[in-house]
């Protein structure tokens, strides 16, 4: 498909702890799904964003961090890509981690558009982490930092320590749970059990970090 046919832009933002022996080849092939779908033929040449003002994606050895910025035109089948990285990703990430992916109509024009018409613009929260455990904690904090924020407009932050305390309590019953299907789950002998990314909907403005 052309970038200039594309009916969106696409912009992958976050940054994921790596463990410390990851290599640059591994994280190559781990990445393989997004520069590969921009067409490029190695990380190198697929790392940089279509927009100049964008990081891209960066890779720090030192602070074994992985940083994404980074925006290519593509469809709907690119969430198939995104699926693969999250899969390849939780085999490198030393702790759990949140990736933003919004989906930006290239094709909307607000100023043409008519009054009814919406842009399908779409954004997923996806994460990734070593242990189901590791990505649940990240989703927490998220979660509470979101609802603290929210009601911070209403009451004095002292007395969220409650809303605070049933939102552990909502993700220590879906540990538990997991760790049940884990279980009833496992072969007689040896272990299994992994993690993988999850998404939500919404609508979120275009950000450049």
């Amino acid at each position: 498909m052309s970038q200039y046919d594309a009916p969106f832009e696409i912009h992958v933002h976050g940054d994921v702890p790596l463990r410390s022996g990851v290599t640059y080849a591994q994280l190559q092939e781990a990445l393989k799904p997004l520069w590969a779908y921009a067409g490029a033929k190695s990380l190198a040449d697929g790392a940089e964003s279509a927009y100049e003002e964008e990081p891209g994606i960066k890779f720090d050895a030192q602070e074994h961090l992985l940083t994404m910025c980074w925006t290519v035109a593509g469809d709907e089948d690119f969430r198939q890509q995104l699926d693969e990285m999250c899969m390849s990703l939780n085999e490198l990430a030393e702790e759990g981690a949140a990736i933003e992916v919004t989906f930006y109509d290239a094709e909307f024009d607000e100023e043409e558009a008519e009054p009814e018409e919406e842009a399908r613009d779409d954004f997923l929260m996806l994460f990734v982490g070593p242990t189901p455990a590791a990505i649940m904690q990240v989703q927490r904090d998220l979660l509470v930092q979101d609802v603290v924020s929210l009601m911070e407009r209403h009451f004095d932050a002292s007395e969220l320590n409650g809303v605070v305390g049933e939102v552990d309590k909502l993700f220590s019953q879906r540990f538990d749970a997991l760790v049940s299907s884990l279980e009833l789950g496992k072969p007689p002998r040896g272990s299994g059990g992994g993690s993988g990314g999850g998404h939500g909907g919404g609508r979120r403005p275009r950000h450049l970090h």
